[in-house]
């Protein structure tokens, strides 16, 4: 059973940040989005930061720091007690003013953060940050002696490669949703609402899930395009009483999410008999997604999956029917680092998860795609097992 990630990937992740510090020479690292503070923390980020910004600072020496709102006062409390939360210094500041025990107000941000910068003896610091500008720029501005580098390029890539424990996580929600996708088996048929149809997977999902993670925090996304819709990757923008027919291709998407680190299970069906262009299609998707998990191996450059997939859909026929890359990092979240993985050359690293997703989209027809979460290594292991093959994808 997967558990919420334990502290020995904070002291791996710390591992990397500080050896990003040290090549950068910076003295901290400043995290201020909601993915990166989770990345950080393992805290489960409950505000919009936008809205509430929040703040976690890494010092090249010394424990880590976070600056949080009080709405998530109790929820800290939550995570300290279940022996969850990987920071234990917290200031927190309010969004209104009270009689007694005040807090500093949302107004009050960069002169609570730059005081608290000064007092950690980062106040003549060079500090890296996941994203440039924002309240974090108006603190550091009251510092005159501090630099803010804003470096979102380089965080990245303290996501790429995995620990075994996250590797672990994944491989557990990659089970769960093959089970979902023996669901969608069980319950495709003619007449059936495709947005009735996803919530009810989204229904098992949680019993199974419940079942397999209790007290954890699994996130689940059921998401099915049926017939001609498909042939736009993320739908017509209409799909409220849509209705799956005989002779419809439908491409679903399973994406859960557990205890932080998330993966992607797609699959292409069929109702009823496919037509010969629907085979064609279907199995040239199917072979353009296995050249491109054989291709994600350790030292290949990362544009090789792309290419591999690419290639195998050209020869087919259907070289002008890509829409979109054949795949993208995954870990923290779903669109993960790298995203510019046609064009990214450097060579794969071993313990780097990726989907694997190559997409033919026929106009009138529907689209075909099948999606795997794969993490590279000398041999690439797949970590979402459902079947792909004719027999198994065709329903009635």
């Amino acid at each position: 059973m997967a558990n919420f990630l334990s502290r020995a990937v904070f002291d791996y992740r710390r591992g990397l940040m500080t050896a990003l510090m040290d090549r950068e020479r910076w003295d901290a690292i400043a995290f201020t989005t909601p993915d990166f503070f989770q990345f950080g923390t393992n805290f489960h980020t409950d505000v919009q930061t936008w809205e509430r910004p929040i703040l976690l600072v890494v010092p090249r020496d010394g424990a880590p720091f976070a600056v949080m709102h009080e709405l998530s006062t109790n929820h800290i409390r939550f995570a300290r007690e279940a022996q969850r939360m990987w920071v234990d210094d917290i200031t927190m500041y309010a969004e209104h003013p009270r009689v007694g025990a005040r807090l500093a107000l949302y107004p009050q941000w960069p002169a609570l953060v730059a005081e608290t910068l000064k007092a950690k003896g980062l106040g003549r610091a060079r500090i890296g940050a996941d994203a440039g500008g924002g309240p974090l720029a108006r603190a550091v501005a009251l510092l005159p002696e501090a630099k803010l580098i804003p470096a979102t390029a380089e965080m990245r890539t303290l996501r790429f490669v995995k620990c075994d424990e996250e590797i672990a996580v994944m491989r557990e929600a990659a089970a769960l949703s093959d089970w979902v996708q023996d669901r969608y088996r069980e319950h495709i048929r003619p007449g059936r609402l495709v947005q009735e149809l996803d919530m009810s997977m989204a229904a098992l999902m949680a019993e199974e899930a419940a079942r397999r993670f209790p007290g954890q925090n699994v996130e689940l996304r059921c998401w099915t395009l049926s017939g001609p819709a498909s042939c736009a990757p993320h739908g017509d923008g209409q799909p409220t009483g849509a209705r799956i027919e005989t002779g419809h291709g439908l491409v679903n998407i399973v994406i859960p999410r557990v205890n932080g680190l998330v993966i992607e299970n797609e699959r292409t069906w069929f109702c009823g008999k496919p037509s010969d262009i629907q085979v064609k299609a279907f199995e040239a998707a199917n072979a353009a997604n296995q050249a491109a998990i054989e291709a994600l191996v350790e030292g290949n450059p990362v544009s090789a999956f792309d290419a591999a997939a690419q290639g195998v859909i050209e020869r087919a026929g259907f070289g002008a029917n890509i829409l979109h890359r054949t795949g993208h990092g995954m870990g923290t979240l779903g669109h993960e680092f790298p995203d510019d993985t046609a064009f990214l050359h450097r060579p794969l690293m071993a313990n780097e998860v990726y989907s694997c997703e190559p997409g033919i989209y026929l106009w009138g027809v529907g689209g075909f795609r099948q999606d795997d979460t794969v993490v590279v290594g000398k041999t690439p292991e797949v970590l979402t097992k459902a079947p792909k093959d004719l027999k198994n994808q065709t329903v009635g």
